[in-house]
This record gives C-alpha cells, structure tokens and sequence, in this order.
C-alpha cells in the first residue's frame, strides 16, 4: 500500500534534480571515468549512487553485511525496482548482469553501459555463454559482480524460481555467492509496493511514483555465503533461492526440485512481466 505522498512542488522538485543528476552522471562516465582506477571507478560510482538516492529520499539499511567481501564474489540478490541496482552501488560498487535491452533506457541505458555493466540477450544461449565468460573473467580478476536469477521483477512479495545459468561463472570461477534479500519499506517501517517495477509500469511512472512518496528504506539482509566449489549449478541456485526466502520471511513456494529445474524465462508472478535490468537468460540443460 502507498501511503501519504508529498506536495506536487517537491515531487517536481525531485524529479528536476534527479534529471540533472542523470545528466552529471552521464558527463563523468563519457569524459573520464574510464581513465579511473577500478578503485576510483568503485568510489566514483558509490559517491553518485549516494547522492541519487538522497535527491529521492531512499535510505539504504543494512542487516548482517560482511565486513569484507570474498576476494571471488557473486552477489545473488532478488529483484524489485530498477533502483535496487543504484541502492548495491552505495555499499558494494560492483559489475551488474542486465539485459541488453536498457541500453535504449533514455539516459540511464548510456549511463549503465559506461560504468561497466555486462549485458546479456535472453534467450540467446550462445550470447549468455560468451557473457559468463567474461562474468568469469570479472570474478577471477577480483571484481565483484551481481545478478539477479529470477530474471524479472517482483512486488517483493513473492521470489521467483532462480535461473541457474547465472549460477554457473561462481562455480567456473571457483567463487563465492552470497545471497542478498531486498525489500523497500515505507516511513512507518512497513513494506511498500511504490519503488516496484512491475506489470506495464513505465520508467517515468516509476520515477514519479518513487518521487511523490515522503521517503523510502531499502532493506538489504545479507544472508550465509556459499561456497561454489565443487557445487552443480542448479543445487546452487536452490541453496541461494532458499536463503533468500528466509530473509525475506516468505515460504519457498516450490519443492527444491522444482526450484532447481530452471523454468522458462516467462513470470510466475500475479504481475505481467517487468521489462527488467536483469535477465532470464535461456538454461541449456
């Protein structure tokens, strides 16, 4: 439920500064954000995240965060807004798997794409092979990367079946995955649809969405490490779905086979699917 919104002035208010935030965003990643170290990228894009969330009122609350992150790491997070992407940035900078498609996303396609992002076509299993190669690569160089194995959004209410084709650059790689459960409450602590992106929502009913509410908390609740060696792909994704689930406080839904088989790209959910940064790639077998 959305509750009580804030004068039309402020939205507006909003939304202009985050406009030229987008816009300052997007002069710093084409003029020299490529010359930066990984570590200076890493707090350039940090910095930039932290001020975009601020303009729209979204404070980021951790819960059991690592003091230090695996050395090889696969962040493996549920998936609700295309903010949630900006709300990692703030406290782990990282290379994000998305779709190809955000690409032609007015200003924030570009903006992705400068700072690294690794894009994947659905239902291209030759392209989704290529691009666990270089997911592998990230990994084994230190980057840290994240994915979102549902594959499309949710209200938050609800985890998807994960798509193990993402799983399977950790266990290549030898990695880490630590599963990331999200969620966005309201100023009274309850949680709220008004940051999801789903059904035929359009990015700038999103943003208008987002910019009328009084403020927001995104919630990320870090869950136990697993480590991918030795693992199958699918028994990965069950193990990560599963944990995830819990610290969301949401029944599984599906026995642990069902989970692992990797259904078709297409939603499970109550919602249409959500033309999402993250993708449900096609899952040889």
């Amino acid at each position: 439920m959305i509750g009580r919104t804030v004068h039309l002035t402020v939205s507006l208010a909003r939304l202009a500064r985050m406009a030229a935030h987008l816009v300052r965003g997007l002069w710093i990643a084409t003029t020299r954000y490529a010359r930066l170290t990984p570590a200076g990228q890493d707090r350039e894009l940090e910095r930039w995240s932290r001020q975009l969330l601020a303009i729209l009122r979204v404070r980021v609350a951790r819960h059991n965060a690592p003091e230090q992150l695996p050395a090889r790491c696969l962040l493996v997070l549920n998936h609700v807004s295309w903010l949630d992407i900006f709300a990692l940035y703030t406290m782990a900078p990282c290379l994000f798997v998305a779709k190809s498609e955000i690409r032609g996303w007015p200003l924030v396609g570009r903006l992705v794409e400068r700072v690294g992002t690794l894009f994947i076509e659905r239902g291209s299993r030759r392209h989704a092979r290529r691009t666990n190669g270089h997911i592998v690569a990230a990994i084994a160089a230190g980057r840290l990367v994240a994915a979102c194995p549902e594959g499309t959004t949710t209200d938050g209410r609800a985890l998807l079946r994960f798509h193990a084709t993402l799983l399977q650059p950790a266990i290549d790689a030898e990695a880490t995955v630590l599963p990331l459960a999200l969620r966005y409450l309201d100023r009274r602590g309850e949680q709220t649809d008004a940051a999801a992106y789903v059904g035929e929502t359009s990015l700038v009913q999103s943003l208008w969405r987002i910019a009328r509410e009084p403020g927001l908390t995104v919630e990320l609740r870090f869950a136990s490490a697993i480590d991918a060696r030795g693992r199958r792909r699918r028994e990965l994704a069950a193990r990560a779905h599963g944990l995830i689930a819990r610290e969301l406080g949401l029944p599984l839904g599906h026995r642990e086979s069902e989970i692992a088989a990797d259904p078709p790209a297409e939603s499970r959910t109550a919602h249409p699917p959500r033309r999402s940064p993250c993708p449900a790639p096609a899952d040889p077998a």
